[in-house]
């Protein structure tokens, strides 16, 4: 499945088709998982065409639009060419950016909508919130760190902030794709926490997984960039860092400051924190590049 095919399974029509793929009648999921493949084929075929590439009938194709809360296949359709639109206007901004001939300078818009970003993540942190979440990894048993395509980068760099100061921590999909990452959920149990990064392009498996440690009763932490996130409904603590950008599908530079701070908070959550971090840097100290006295 592509970025458009993860991005359209985490809007809330995929989620819809994930639900009848999950749950219901034979017929019913082999076309849901059809359109979740596929979903031009929904937003482009007849139903004659649709019911011949997924191999039921028209009847059938009818009633499952109905399932999903249309009146007919004609409206699920439409819904099909409007959730695809929405999820692939990243790229009509991208080929807008690139067309415009004058106009704002499309560097400094980027460097606008970055600072805006942080302005309004900065404002949004709520103390209490990372308050809670500190104790939430003090607490565990086990902090796992999930984050899948360029969210890998953030779980990577917020797992590696952590280190000193958790008991145990597992990066999940530090390599080795879904069937490994799954494998390292394996042994989560209540007593541990799990750290779930997405942005939009939402990934379909962060969202799947999540689900898999709520099932398990671990304690969810969701750092994503709304509360309309598909990962928001599942956490315990949910952490906010605003990623609109003209031109990119989603700005990075707002989780990094999230990460940092929260990362800041756990460290001078106790005083053993902050010794750990001074042992940190003595043991590593003989492997980095001297500085000189500024004395001199």
């Amino acid at each position: 499945m592509g970025a458009g095919g993860t991005a359209f399974a985490s809007s809330d029509l995929g989620r819809r088709l994930r639900e009848l793929q999950a749950s219901g009648s034979a017929s019913n999921r082999v076309i849901a998982e059809h359109l979740l493949r596929n979903p031009v084929h929904g937003s482009s075929l007849s139903i004659e065409d649709l019911a011949a590439a997924s191999g039921v009938s028209t009847a059938t194709l009818s009633r499952f639009a109905r399932a999903l809360g249309f009146q007919g296949y004609s409206d699920l359709r439409a819904a099909l060419a409007d959730t695809l639109q929405e999820v692939l206007r990243p790229v009509e901004k991208l080929r807008g950016a690139l067309a415009r001939q004058n106009g704002d300078d499309p560097l400094r818009t980027s460097l606008q909508d970055s600072l805006a970003s942080l302005r309004a993540t900065a404002e949004g942190l709520d103390p209490a919130v990372l308050a809670r979440v500190v104790k939430l990894l003090s607490d565990a048993s086990c902090v796992y760190v999930l984050g899948f395509g360029l969210s890998a980068h953030l779980a990577a760099l917020l797992t590696l902030g952590l280190q000193p100061f958790c008991r145990q921590l597992v990066n999940v999909v530090e390599y080795g794709g879904t069937e490994v990452a799954a494998g390292r959920l394996m042994n989560l149990a209540a007593t541990d926490a799990l750290v779930a990064i997405s942005f939009p392009r939402y990934a379909t498996d962060a969202v799947h997984l999540t689900r898999y440690a709520v099932d398990r009763g671990a304690s969810i932490i969701a750092l994503t960039d709304s509360i309309a996130s598909p990962l928001a409904p599942l956490s315990d603590e949910l952490l906010i860092a605003h990623s609109s950008h003209a031109v990119l599908s989603s700005s990075n530079v707002s989780a990094l400051l999230v990460i940092e701070a929260l990362v800041t908070a756990l460290m001078v959550s106790n005083s053993a924190n902050v010794d750990k971090a001074a042992r940190l840097t003595e043991a590593i100290s003989a492997y980095l590049v001297a500085q000189p006295d500024k004395g001199r």
